[in-house]
């Protein structure tokens, strides 16, 4: 069973002389969260207002663990777990991770999605991705209770890469899901699925050349060791779900879900908010103190343009063709 429930009941005097009673046991209900990073990083600082929201509104026993530093595996892993109901309750996950469930879902995460920070939180604000949500719930039972995320994803190069020209046939990791490989085949480059984990020996040892991440990644996986190169193709702004299980959800009091589902919503804007302040500040810190150099890429509307067909052909095999459009839509 997921989260513990345990007994903590124990005599009081109930006043002068009174005799000594039993109260109901108070129910401590503990909750085991998952991330990948440590408290530095915004994941952990969502997830950890989520707690500290959870706490303030439901005002009983409540114990939260969260699992730092990859303690429990990866993302794909965490996400496995909350569909099952075991060892993980709640964490942040790539929207890629969710594709073995859900086909939909990394359409949220699909590169030049959003027009820019502006469009991007108006979609998440007005629920824009609320059908994909829809369909996580229904084929994982994972519930998205709020997003987080706001990191602008730039390709992370051995080499200076500024054009097409030099982007064509260049050798990068890509995450699992199908569309991200689609799309940097649609641009020309050559995209293979890597585990993150070892994204950075594999640039290391020449498997690939490239990858792309935030800066908040880069900083954390000190990619910049490997490939010091970053290239602004500004490709995607990150949305990260934070997942809740729908096994752990259904067994808690009706007052807990609800506190769960509000705080959750407030949890993904507060990392949000830090992530996106943040994302410009940290590249820029590491380009001062001369771990990396940024190359602005020169034909940034050639991309959208060879991405453009492929994103409307994605969204139309997934039954998905009106939500694009809502997203498109929003202003």
């Amino acid at each position: 069973m997921t989260h513990r429930i345990r007994l903590a009941g124990a005599l009081v005097a109930a006043g002068l002389l009174a005799a000594a009673t039993v109260p109901a046991a108070a129910e401590e209900i503990e909750l085991h969260g998952a991330v990948q990073f440590d408290d530095n990083h915004a994941f952990n600082k969502a997830l950890l207002k989520f707690e500290e929201l959870t706490k303030a509104c439901y005002g009983k026993p409540i114990k939260f663990v969260l699992h730092r530093n990859s303690e429990l595996g990866l993302e794909k892993d965490y996400f496995n777990f909350m569909s099952k109901g075991v060892s993980v309750d709640y964490a942040i996950v790539s929207p890629s991770h969710m594709s073995t469930y859900s086909k939909m879902a990394p359409l949220m995460d699909m590169p030049f999605l959003f027009r820019d920070l502006d469009h991007w939180n108006k979609v998440l604000e007005q629920d824009g991705l609320a059908p994909i949500a829809e369909d996580v719930k229904k084929r994982a039972d994972v519930i998205l209770i709020g997003y987080a995320g706001g990191g602008t994803r730039n390709l992370i190069v051995k080499r200076p890469i500024t054009n097409m020209e030099e982007l064509k046939g260049l050798p990068m990791r890509v995450m699992g899901a199908p569309i991200q490989t689609r799309i940097f085949q649609a641009v020309e480059a050559a995209p293979t699925v890597i585990a993150y984990s070892e994204v950075y020996n594999a640039i290391q040892t020449g498997v690939i050349d490239a990858a792309e991440n935030e800066a908040a990644g880069i900083e954390q996986m000190k990619f910049y060791e490997v490939g010091p190169e970053i290239s602004l193709t500004q490709h995607a702004i990150t949305v990260r779900p934070i997942g809740f299980s729908g096994k752990t959800f259904r067994r808690l009091p009706a007052d807990l879900q609800d506190c769960i589902m509000k705080s959750g919503k407030e949890a993904g804007k507060h990392g949000r908010d830090i992530e996106s302040s943040q994302d410009a500040a940290k590249l820029a810190k590491m380009e001062s103190e001369g771990k990396l150099k940024t190359h602005k890429f020169t034909e940034r509307g050639k991309l959208l343009e060879l991405a453009e067909p492929v994103k409307k052909a994605y969204a139309e095999e997934l039954g998905a063709t009106e939500t694009l459009e809502k997203i498109n839509s929003i202003q």
